[in-house]
């Protein structure tokens, strides 16, 4: 069979239209958009620092969750450190208990950002603490944070003492459950912090002048509807006191600024008014 030589122009067409479909497809969806996050019962999980190693002296998180009250999965004893008893190890637990031991099993999530792809779990030691971290693997992911501590340094299993803001959840897809756990926090540290209300001063009241020791009164203190004086006093000015101006009408005397005696003043007459002739 002989098929149809097709001319440049159609040949061209087609490329267009296969790259168009190929490449017209749905965009990626992100991780944030693909799971959900479900609420659980916490009284039900245990974050355990677990001792790895022949001597046990580092650690990793495992989670323990008790599925059926059938038998106990864990014992937690008293104290700080809280040592921890894992008795799932001693039977089959099989439909009674759930145990998290590595990234298949839980990862970190804030508010609507899955982190499993950019953030790790681990625990570490600290002076005399272990502390659990969410310890970013990529640059720009990030800061490190401080999930939870065993609150003391001891060997063996140590119960993880989640920080506050912090809780576990359980991944959802399509409204199911899945086998795996978050540890999770509504926001990123730090940023449900309110912002600092700005400080309310009291204004400085103005200071009253002194009649006893002849203190200066300040001009934002000065009455703005004194009148002003058209005759000197006959009382001697007292020494340094400064006699202000009207703020309404212009005095006739200058300001004193050096005190004079009394004898030295005189009244100021008053101006003559001619006589009118009738």
């Amino acid at each position: 069979m002989t098929l149809p030589v097709l001319p440049r122009a159609g040949l061209a067409a087609l490329t267009v239209l296969a790259t168009t479909l190929a490449t017209a497809g749905p965009a990626p969806v992100r991780a944030s958009a693909l799971f959900a996050a479900a609420e659980v019962d916490q009284q039900n999980f245990l974050m355990v620092a677990a001792p790895i190693g022949t001597r046990g002296e580092k650690a990793q998180l495992n989670i323990y969750e008790q599925l059926k009250p059938v038998r106990p999965c864990f014992e937690v004893g008293a104290g700080l450190p809280s040592p921890v008893n894992p008795l799932l190890a001693t039977f089959d637990f099989t439909g009674i208990c759930n145990r998290y031991i590595d990234a298949n099993g839980y990862s970190v999530r804030v508010g609507g950002q899955d982190l499993a792809t950019s953030y790790r779990l681990m625990v570490t030691r600290s002076g005399g603490d272990m502390l659990l971290l969410a310890f970013p693997t990529k640059a720009g992911a990030g800061p490190e944070m401080v999930v939870a501590r065993t609150q003391g340094s001891a060997p063996g299993f140590l119960k993880l003492h989640l920080e506050p803001g912090w809780r576990l959840m359980r991944r959802q897809f399509g409204g199911r459950n899945l086998g795996h756990l978050y540890v999770y926090a509504d926001s990123w540290p730090g940023t449900a912090a309110t912002a600092a209300q700005p400080a309310t001063s009291t204004p400085a009241l103005p200071a009253q002048p002194a009649a006893a020791t002849g203190t200066p009164v300040p001009a934002a203190a000065a009455p703005t509807t004194r009148p002003a004086a058209s005759v000197p006093s006959s009382r001697p000015a007292a020494a340094g006191r400064r006699v202000l101006p009207s703020t309404t009408r212009p005095t006739a005397v200058p300001p004193a600024t050096e005190s004079a005696p009394a004898a030295a003043q005189q009244p100021v007459a008053p101006p003559a008014i001619p006589a009118t002739k009738l």
